[in-house]
């Protein structure tokens, strides 16, 4: 039989591995040491592919671009990613489903979402404004964002006073940004930024043709001339090449960080 000292020894080293084990000691990811957006610069940003996001990631530091925000979180709270730069409304949804990561209080970026519309079409811009403009007063603007950001029901009607007329309007927009714009399960375009450019077209009386492009592309596809709109985050230097409208709604990019 063991010595009573060596047998005190024995069970304190057991009950010390079993505390060490239940709280997960050496699986326990580096600290955070982002704390606001001025210390995002130079760090390993995790973003969605295709959306506004990569393009920030990659001017503050080293992009990590992932298809999914499961993907971003898993990677998040492992520690193979220092923060993650995403829209507010999906950032809270996916933060809500995932165990030991946090929004900061201070947003890293807070924008207008426009259309782009050639410089030169100066008669477009007006009919889109003009058309933006009477969405806002009957309240389609508002209605629309509060069903994708809100999750209240809402149909669209389109308008039964406004005469068709030939011709039609083709978009770009990004195929993987939603809620913005995506492509759904029968390979349709679905979104925010879909629903807008539809009630535009609809005001307007021509039909409405959608085209895939990455984010970063909106500016020169109208710049151009392969696209007559863009819809999306337009930076502000794209605003030298293209015009852009009155805002339809505004977006905010927060920063995903381990609690």
């Amino acid at each position: 039989m063991l010595p009573l000292l060596a047998r005190k020894a024995i069970t304190a080293f057991i009950a010390l591995a079993v505390a060490l084990l239940a709280a997960g000691c050496g699986d326990k990811p580096p600290p955070n040491h982002v704390n606001g957006p001025e210390d995002v610069s130079g760090k390993k940003i995790g973003a969605i592919e295709g959306s506004p996001s990569v393009v920030l990631a990659e001017e503050l530091g080293i992009a990590a671009v992932f298809p999914s925000g499961s993907e971003l979180m898993y990677h998040l709270v492992t520690g193979l990613l220092d923060c993650v730069i995403m829209e507010n409304t999906v950032a809270s949804e996916l933060v809500s489903e995932t165990s030991g990561v946090r929004i900061l209080s201070e947003p890293l970026l807070k924008y207008d979402l426009r259309f782009a519309v050639a410089k030169e079409n100066a008669e477009l811009l007006e009919a889109v404004n003009s058309s933006l403009g009477t969405l806002r007063e009957n309240g389609t603007l508002g209605s629309l964002r509060d069903m994708y950001f809100s999750g209240r029901k809402y149909t669209y009607v389109p308008p039964d006073d406004v005469p068709a007329r030939p011709g039609s309007l083709s978009l770009a927009v990004p195929p993987d940004s939603p809620p913005y714009s995506y492509l759904d399960a029968g390979g349709e375009y679905k979104g925010l930024d879909v629903d807008v450019a539809r009630a535009v077209c609809d005001r307007l009386g021509v039909e409405l043709l959608i085209i895939g492009y990455e984010a970063r592309d909106l500016v020169t596809s109208v710049w151009y001339g392969k696209a007559d709109l863009a819809l999306g985050w337009i930076p502000v230097e794209g605003e030298d090449k293209v015009a852009v409208s009155d805002p339809y709604a505004d977006a905010v990019l927060v920063i995903i960080v381990r609690r």
